[in-house]
């Protein structure tokens, strides 16, 4: 848990995934495309991702266990829950508070 603590600290964005599964791909790709510039951890390819995978399970309850989002340093969940905030209009406000976007245009 404190792992995953300082991997979020300060950063208005975290994604931890892996780089085969497509929902996290998609996941990545929406945030990204406001502007967003999330820091990502492929759990696949880091030294203790199977540590951090349990972690996000057994601490988060995770399920699945990626993709797990965290905005504002704010477990929000998997794609589950943030294609659920991006429907309820919800997703923008949250990243622009953690100053992950400052401009976003309705166009």
């Amino acid at each position: 848990m404190d792992t995953i603590t300082s991997m979020v600290a300060e950063r208005p964005v975290v994604i931890f995934s892996r780089t085969s599964s497509c929902m996290s791909h998609t996941i990545k790709s929406l945030i990204r495309s406001y502007g967003a510039n999330p820091t990502v951890y492929e759990l696949d390819e880091v030294a203790n991702g199977q540590a951090i995978e349990r972690a996000l399970v057994q601490h988060f309850q995770c399920q699945p266990s990626v993709p797990a989002v965290f905005i504002g340093q704010q477990f929000i969940g998997g794609a589950d829950q943030v294609m659920s905030l991006q429907v309820q209009n919800q997703l923008v406000p949250r990243l622009i508070r953690a100053n992950a976007i400052w401009v976003w245009n309705r166009t």
